[in-house]
């Protein structure tokens, strides 16, 4: 074996690791218009509140306590939007030992996909409840976000993806199943980039340490506790 074969040989990455790495990368990239619109929430008001400030400081007699409130606003909505910013960059680099409740970690990712869900035609039925316990904050945002978009590119609208949970000794399962109705079609298709497919999530659940599994009627996903507290 030359040097160069060598070389290439100790600095190959695993077949695994790439696979995980493609399906991250493929995930953020679904995940990017929905990001933008999460990001700009918080900005848009900034504007008309400014505008209608800007009018009241042109008055003869400036209300000062309106004006005050109005500078309140924004310094809140802006506060607001420096959080949602510092938030997005760790779905980019992840804070490996971030942990989240389970409710909240559910609510967040299906919060941040409702939105573009519902112009394609689908809506997200978040029956979870409130488990007692902690998971992995990247590997609910990765895996969960993942199974909800593959679902909807395998399953053409109108459907409900209805999301449930249940507390097992060595995890949190979380079940979701597509069920088709008679409601809006949708009216706009997802752009920007490739469908994820069933070994997308796979390859990101692996990297996760994340048990997944589907069949006809579900996909099941069981996510591991963090410390003592999972426990049921």
């Amino acid at each position: 074996m030359t040097k160069a074969t060598t070389a290439v040989h100790e600095t190959a990455v695993p077949t695994s690791v790439a696979r995980a790495e493609a399906a991250r990368y493929a995930l953020l990239r679904r995940l990017a218009p929905s990001m933008r619109h999460h990001l700009v929430v918080n900005l848009q008001p900034i504007g008309m509140i400014y505008e209608v400030m800007d009018r009241r400081l042109r008055a003869a007699e400036p209300d000062l306590a309106s004006v005050h409130d109005s500078a309140q606003k924004i310094n809140g909505f802006a506060r607001a939007a420096l959080a949602s910013c510092l938030d997005v960059v760790t779905w980019l680099a992840p804070e490996e030992n971030a942990t989240t409740v389970v409710a909240d970690g559910v609510r967040e990712c299906v919060g941040l996909l409702a939105t573009s869900l519902g112009f394609r035609g689908y809506a997200v039925r978040n029956e979870c409840g409130e488990p007692a316990g902690q998971v992995r904050r990247p590997a609910m945002r990765n895996v969960l976000t993942a199974a909800l978009i593959h679902c909807t590119d395998e399953n053409p609208p109108p459907a409900d993806l209805v999301l449930t949970a249940s507390a097992e000794p060595t995890g949190l399962r979380l079940t979701l199943v597509m069920r088709k109705t008679d409601g809006n079609q949708g009216f706009a298709n997802e752009a920007g980039y490739r469908k994820l497919d069933w070994g997308d999530v796979q390859a990101l659940a692996q990297a996760e340490s994340v048990r997944v599994e589907r069949d006809a009627q579900a996909l099941h996903m069981v996510l591991p506790w963090v410390g003592a507290s999972g426990q049921p």
